[in-house]
């Protein structure tokens, strides 16, 4: 369940239980430089130096509607900005794109557009319409980098939890033609360059913790009675050496979601030869607090959107 802390302080504590690649149109663009380093802030409302852009369609699935909000630089660099995409947790089961966005603020105000996204929910709809809807989104953005002054070989993903695990799935099912869904922009590459994993669940063959009803809700059905279906919607199943960077961070005594998790997608990444680091930390349960978390992520992101 999600949970508020102190507006300098906010923890997120996500979850109910609570490439290298390029747009199939146009020519590779230069990534922009680095903004001078400036201090991360969390942010208790959206500040003045930050355009908030609401209910942006990306996707259509029958008549439902697929919505994303954007934050971004109110005053935006004569070069096109690299992207964040933001996945929310909640079991897969609840959440919502409008959780923690002046907090993510933040993000916008060191020179990223951030685009936190809804999928349908496993009370709506089964794996893989969640990761479908995801993959949509990044296809949306890269669709529209000019409109919305963003550079499409500048993506990462990010998520907590459920988020994490649908990032990750993103990331590592980009060269693979599968889960793209019929949300639209068919002609766009869903892949991304950059993946950051809060806590997720990353191998369902042998599911722990207190998170196995959710994920049985996800799947429409147990994932040890379904083998096959399992494997097929775990992570670690399509991992190879052309993904992008992780980074994963985890902590040491979440019970909803174990750092096993976080270990075995870690090992299997590694294996592969694909670039990944693991943050453990410390006395954290499923979800941590602190500004240092955040700039964790900005700086890997840094690294490699601005690179």
């Amino acid at each position: 369940m999600l949970r508020r802390k102190p507006a300098f302080f906010v923890l997120i504590l996500l979850l109910c239980i609570n490439f290298s690649g390029c747009g199939a149109k146009g020519s590779p663009q230069p990534a922009p430089e680095p903004p001078k380093k400036k201090a991360f802030t969390i942010n208790s409302e959206i500040p003045a130096d930050v355009e908030y852009v609401k209910d942006v369609e990306f996707g259509k699935v029958g008549s439902r509607s697929l919505k994303m909000n954007i934050i971004r630089p109110r005053v935006q660099s004569a070069k096109p900005l690299p992207v964040i995409v933001w996945v929310h947790g909640g079991g897969w089961n609840s959440g919502s794109r409008e959780d923690f966005i002046e907090v993510f603020s933040g993000f916008a105000q060191v020179g990223y557009l951030f685009a936190s996204i809804e999928y349908r929910l496993s009370t709506e709809a089964s794996f893989p319409a969640q990761i479908e809807d995801t993959k949509c989104a990044i296809r949306f953005l890269r669709a529209k980098a000019g409109d919305y002054g963003i550079n499409p070989e500048r993506i990462g993903i990010w998520g907590a939890s459920a988020g994490g695990y649908l990032a990750a799935f993103a990331g590592v099912t980009g060269n693979t033609g599968e889960f793209e869904g019929t949300g639209g922009w068919s002609g766009f590459s869903s892949k991304v360059q950059a993946v950051c994993d809060w806590f997720g669940p990353a191998d369902f063959t042998g599911s722990d913790g207190e998170a196995v009803n959710l994920i049985e809700l996800l799947l429409g059905g147990s994932p040890f009675a379904n083998r096959e279906l399992a494997r097929k919607a775990s992570v670690t199943t399509y991992i190879t050496g052309d993904d992008p960077p992780f980074f994963i961070m985890h902590g040491d005594n979440d019970t909803i979601v174990p750092l096993s998790q976080s270990r075995i997608l870690y090992d299997t990444l590694k294996g592969a030869g694909v670039e990944a680091n693991l943050q453990v930390v410390k006395g954290a349960g499923h979800g941590f607090a602190g500004v240092q978390d955040f700039e964790a992520v900005r700086d890997f992101f840094d690294r490699h959107l601005f690179k």
